[in-house]
């Protein structure tokens, strides 16, 4: 965790590298509230200085309704949302990507956000060369962004941290603009990644999606098991999901949780 010198240190940074004009900013949005927030206020602050793109990763396995979220977000940006696709797995299946790598999750990552995030992400990249990116770090998160920006990328603009906006208050931010959050928040999840999530490990997260969408948890229980993966920890060791009782319970499921990003995992099964 960065020393309270760290932050300052990239306070100072931010404050002397700025977007000049005709630069390039790539703002990263994940279908969650914090990434959308982050998306209208750099449009808002350099899309008459700056050529500012707004880029999506799909993931199949999401929920259906960050489509919809996302046409949402897209019109009230006044900004087209692009498209960033690993050509090897043009479907943007999670699945397709556990099954083509006999793996689905461990203690370094999961190789469907290496594939479908990562390279995505890098592919886009080398044909659109940025000067900066956006992402969706809140004012909750300060520290997470000084270490991302000391350790990985020095060129990712704070917008939500300069607006003062912690996760809660993005989704604020979308209720009073009459922009009805995607359906996954609603039915108790903790972020808008994709249903039944390979790098989740609690119990209670994973016996939510049994109760939530029972086909959900009952393919990755089948998935998993086919391929030799234990997905959820109980009682201090790995267990197969078929083998978790309905009832076991872990720590609460968080509000207002981080988004699957897009750097996340930067360092992870490179």
């Amino acid at each position: 965790m960065p020393d309270a010198w760290q932050i300052d240190l990239v306070d100072e940074i931010k404050r002397a590298s700025e977007p000049q004009e005709g630069q390039t900013i790539a703002v990263w949005f994940s279908c969650g509230a914090a990434s959308a927030v982050a998306a209208k206020l750099a449009v808002k602050r350099w899309g008459n200085l700056c050529n500012v793109r707004v880029v999506n990763t799909p993931v199949l396995e999401e929920d259906p309704d960050n489509r919809r979220f996302l046409a949402d977000v897209q019109d009230w940006l006044g900004v087209q949302i692009e498209q960033a696709v690993n050509p090897r797995f043009p479907h943007n299946s999670a699945r397709a990507v556990w099954e083509k790598r006999r793996f689905m999750s461990g203690p370094r990552g999961a190789p469907c956000t290496l594939e479908l995030k990562k390279q995505a992400r890098q592919h886009w990249e080398n044909a659109n060369p940025c000067d900066w990116h956006v992402l969706g770090f809140t004012a909750d998160e300060q520290r997470h962004h000084a270490r991302f920006t000391l350790t990985e990328r020095p060129n990712v603009l704070p917008v939500l941290i300069d607006a003062g906006l912690t996760k809660a208050a993005c989704f604020g931010v979308l209720k009073n603009e009459g922009i009805v959050l995607p359906a996954i928040y609603r039915r108790g999840y903790p972020n808008a990644n994709c249903i039944g999530c390979v790098k989740a490990t609690s119990p209670t997260y994973w016996n939510h999606v049994r109760r939530v969408d029972p086909g959900v948890f009952a393919d990755r229980a089948e998935q998993s098991r086919r391929i030799g993966c234990r997905l959820v920890e109980y009682r201090g060791e790995r267990i197969f999901l078929d083998e978790l009782p309905p009832d076991a319970m872990g720590r609460p499921l968080k509000s207002y949780d981080h988004e699957c990003g897009l750097f996340c995992e930067e360092k992870e099964m490179a």
